[in-house]
């Protein structure tokens, strides 16, 4: 596994996105590694603590452009889009993210992209690096107005499974009906098992 500069990374993506965009990509980098810190299997935590701050501060890479400037891009790269992201055009920053992560920020690391791909809406069986970019998006400290953050950002360092399934469940009943992603709903319905 390779151990990214991220110094490098974090001044050279200042440069790409707006200063609110920034900080709160800084608070889910490190709530991330918090996340990394706590949860790591024994004999892991130095590689994911590492893909978590990588991931972490890279996942908004792609936030700071237009829905048509997102589709566009996307399109251009090959990445798939679905029918709703084509009406949803900002659900594309994660997919179109992971790809600059790869192609200008020179990341190799699968499960770094992943994470950074479903960072918004998830998906089923995700690896635990997966889920901690996910929620630690959604939970950083400068979140304010989602539902439920305290009891949220308790449990994601005691049961991040059930944390998974209360952010899509809460994202699922925001969006709806406006912008309902599937993938967002699958994610809801595997984790939801046992719940």
């Amino acid at each position: 596994m390779s151990e990214y500069d991220l110094e490098k990374i974090a001044k050279k993506l200042s440069k790409r996105i707006d200063e609110s965009r920034m900080r709160h990509t800084v608070g889910v980098q490190y709530t991330a590694a918090a996340l990394a810190m706590a949860l790591a299997p024994k004999g892991h935590e130095k590689k994911l603590l590492s893909q978590a701050m990588t991931a972490g501060l890279l996942h908004d890479n792609a936030k700071c452009m237009s829905g048509a400037e997102l589709l566009e891009k996307s399109l251009k790269h090959g990445i798939k889009v679905s029918d709703v992201e084509e009406k949803n055009p900002f659900l594309l920053h994660g997919k179109l993210g992971a790809y600059y992560a790869k192609h200008r920020y020179d990341v190799e690391d699968e499960d770094i992209l992943n994470a950074i791909a479903f960072h918004t809406t998830g998906r089923p069986d995700m690896t635990l690096l997966e889920k901690i970019i996910f929620v630690a998006d959604y939970i950083e400290p400068g979140r304010k107005k989602q539902p439920r953050l305290d009891e949220l950002r308790r449990i994601a360092f005691t049961d991040i499974d059930l944390c998974v399934y209360m952010i899509a469940e809460d994202t699922l009943s925001y969006l709806y009906p406006k912008a309902i992603d599937e993938m967002t709903v699958r994610t809801r319905d595997f984790y939801s098992r046992g719940k």
